[in-house]
């Protein structure tokens, strides 16, 4: 009984750590890494990123995607209160749909790969 309850109350735990930190980022503060960060470290802690580009200069701007957009439709009631149709009450489902956008993280870096500068984008 005991063991059942520690199951229970570890998935509980657990599932609880997800539910809250699912969606949220480290919160890093970017200005304290700038000049101490180097590519090749950017990539050893986030893998990877989703995009980059060199300049002509030597500057790399890379991008690593923080958090997927999503798209939620659900269907509210509409209600007719119109003379016109005398019908009073939900006619018919009416959709909503609420979306978020993709979140993004650019990094830019010197030619000698240092941090230089940071940005959050939204697309």
């Amino acid at each position: 009984m005991k063991t059942l309850l520690l199951r229970q109350l570890g998935f509980a735990l657990l599932l609880g750590t997800f539910i809250l930190g699912g969606c949220a980022t480290n919160k890093v503060d970017w200005n304290t890494r700038i000049g101490n960060l180097t590519f090749d470290q950017a990539i050893l802690e986030f893998g990877p990123p989703a995009k980059q580009a060199k300049l002509t200069d030597g500057t790399v701007v890379a991008e690593w995607q923080t958090q997927r957009g999503r798209t939620h439709t659900y269907y509210e009631p509409f209600y007719d209160h119109s003379y016109r149709h005398r019908y009073y009450g939900p006619a018919y489902p009416m959709p909503v749909t609420t979306s978020t956008p993709d979140c993004f993280l650019r990094l830019t870096f010197d030619p000698a790969g240092q941090l230089t500068a940071w940005k959050k984008i939204m697309l």
